[in-house]
């Protein structure tokens, strides 16, 4: 049979090793790592201390261990509400703690009872797990996979239950114990259940600080750092899926290919750093003005562009045109010297059997056209 010593020193070894994993990811500054990492370390502590059973104080060994494996799982339920931009504490699981330390202290001074201390240690740990599970299903981001947060959830479950069933078993004297360090089939069957929570753990919130870096990676591939809209990249795909859609439902699909007069001298008369704020400044402007559904992205340089579904060309002309004038009557105070600028726009309207390109050309061919025509103005192809 296995030793309980055994036990606890695999589940130390496994702590650490998460540990140094989730210390390869500190430098990325995901919110919530710093907190597993310190539950990792505090699980460590205390299995340490419940392992010197028999040679040092029971304030260590029974209180401090138990005090310290609760806090630990609170760790990682607290980094786990960081992650997911709860900035609410679990207070309850606060208070769930400090009643633990008065259970533990109270049957190990006052009215010595082993079984009722892994109960209320038991119990403490099944309602983290439970709040851990449904924090994973409730906050999980819509725009992400799955799966990452589903394998936290189901490992909390299971550990919940089976927390919950070593509490029940040993709240109602159906197993008879006296010591964690006791070798009895069902303390070394609860031990062992034991050994998954660390790596289980380590591994649901290691996969959640690696899928944070993917939607990094994912921003910086599809969104323009500067102005916030998307990438040429990006605007390009949809655009294809957008048209490919547009053929199946017989739906228009208009765009509109919008240059921000003389951007040049801007550059040349204020500066660089006026130049990014203009920008910055017609990209929100844009953003804000757009209807549900048209997609805006960054082209290149000053340009942008706008696809807007169910959309004629009649109709996108009158929409650039509204959005041209409102920012003439806009006083765009965030700007230096309260620099106001124009922009002309080249609007088309996707034709059967062609390509994104080619609906591009004609709108980029409409766009040069109303800056030869004295810009300010939008123009149809």
């Amino acid at each position: 049979m296995l030793n309980p010593l055994t036990i606890l020193a695999v589940t130390i070894l496994s702590g650490a090793m998460g540990i140094a994993v989730l210390g390869s990811l500190w430098r990325a500054a995901i919110h919530g790592v710093g907190y597993w990492i310190s539950a990792n370390a505090v699980a460590i502590v205390a299995l340490l201390a419940f392992a010197s059973q028999g040679h040092a104080s029971r304030w260590l060994t029974f209180v401090a261990a138990n005090e310290l494996l609760a806090i630990s799982l609170l760790l990682v339920v607290e980094g786990c509400y960081r992650f997911l931009g709860r900035r609410r504490r679990p207070w309850v699981a606060y208070a769930g703690a400090f009643l633990v330390l008065i259970g533990i202290t109270y049957w190990t001074f006052v009215k010595p009872d082993f079984n009722a201390r892994v109960t209320v240690a038991s119990a403490f740990h099944a309602g983290l797990y439970a709040m851990l599970t449904v924090t994973m299903l409730r906050d999980r981001p819509a725009s992400r996979p799955r799966y990452t947060y589903y394998f936290l959830a189901v490992a909390a479950a299971l550990l919940c239950v089976g927390h919950l069933s070593r509490g029940v078993m040993y709240g109602f004297g159906m197993l008879l114990q006296s010591s964690l360090m006791q070798v009895t089939p069902s303390n070394v069957a609860f031990l062992a259940l034991g050994i998954l929570a660390p790596p289980c753990l380590s591994i649901g919130v290691v996969m959640l600080a690696h899928d944070r870096l993917a939607e990094r990676l994912e921003r910086l591939a599809n969104v323009d750092d500067l102005t916030g809209a998307l990438s040429r990249r990006a605007f390009l795909a949809i655009g294809d899926a957008l048209l490919k859609a547009s053929l199946r439902t017989a739906s228009p699909v208009a765009m509109a290919i919008i240059d921000i007069d003389s951007f040049k001298a801007v550059n040349d008369g204020y500066g660089h750093a006026a130049g990014d704020q203009v920008l910055s400044h017609f990209a929100a402007f844009i953003t804000r003005n757009l209807r549900v559904g048209d997609v805006f992205g960054r082209l290149g340089g000053e340009e942008f562009g706008v696809l807007c579904p169910a959309t004629t060309t009649a109709e996108a002309v009158r929409l650039m045109d509204r959005l041209r004038v409102r920012l003439a009557a806009a006083a765009p105070v965030e700007l230096p010297r309260e620099l106001k600028y124009t922009f002309c726009v080249g609007v088309d309207q996707h034709r059967r059997n062609e390509s994104l390109a080619q609906l591009m050309a004609r709108a980029d061919g409409a766009l040069y056209a109303a800056k030869a025509s004295g810009r300010d103005r939008v123009m149809a192809a």
